[in-house]
């Protein structure tokens, strides 16, 4: 990491950072880890954090858990929420779906899944995060009417995406206005590449 992302890492950490470790079953309890009773967001795999730290910032009435296992980009964001003084934002290190396994059912008011890992090569589609068990999962962590926001710039990746979430009965296509995100520098550079930019909003029925 470079010395700012050190520097906000030492100081912010403690405070909010947030450690997910293999087989830890443990309830976590939302509201304590933010300190308010407020709707929740869950970032899975926000890269740098850019997005992250705008969403945040333009949304003060909701907390956002953004889990990654790039240590750049924790120390990234981390940074962020230090210099946009965001108090609305908590930071977890390690594997996504353990960290959820850790929420309770209809704790969470949205959950963004932005470009993750394609995991272009067939031998590899398996360790995909959009995949029937796993979506089962986040839905059920969504409260009723909650949305699942996914996007991503692999065309191959999209279709499968469309397919599994479809096919969950407890989801439904949004019929509404798609949630404004911000343009993250990966989007843009498949954008550049001539890649289409897919995003999917389900909701919780």
């Amino acid at each position: 990491m470079s010395a700012r992302h050190t520097d906000a890492h030492t100081a912010l950490w403690p405070a909010y950072g947030l450690a997910v470790l293999d087989g830890d079953r443990t309830r976590l309890d939302l509201a304590e880890l933010f300190g308010r009773d407020a709707p929740k967001v869950l970032e899975i795999g926000f890269g740098m954090g850019d997005a992250t730290a705008a969403m945040a910032g333009a949304d003060p009435g909701r907390d956002y858990l953004a889990v990654e296992v790039h240590t750049p980009g924790i120390g990234n964001l981390l940074a962020l929420v230090q210099e946009q003084g965001l108090t609305n934002v908590r930071v977890a290190h390690g594997d996504a779906m353990e960290l959820v396994h850790r929420l309770a059912a209809g704790s969470l008011d949205a959950v963004h899944v932005f470009f993750p890992d394609p995991w272009p090569k067939a031998r590899h589609h398996k360790r995909r995060l959009i995949q029937p068990a796993n979506v089962a999962l986040l839905r059920e962590r969504l409260r009723p009417g909650g949305v699942l926001h996914c996007a991503t710039d692999w065309p191959g990746y999209a279709e499968v995406m469309q397919e599994v979430l479809a096919a969950d009965q407890g989801l439904r296509a949004s019929e509404g206005t798609r949630p404004v995100r911000p343009v993250t520098k990966f989007e843009r550079r498949g954008a550049d590449a001539g890649r289409p930019i897919v995003d999917l909003v389900f909701v919780k029925a």
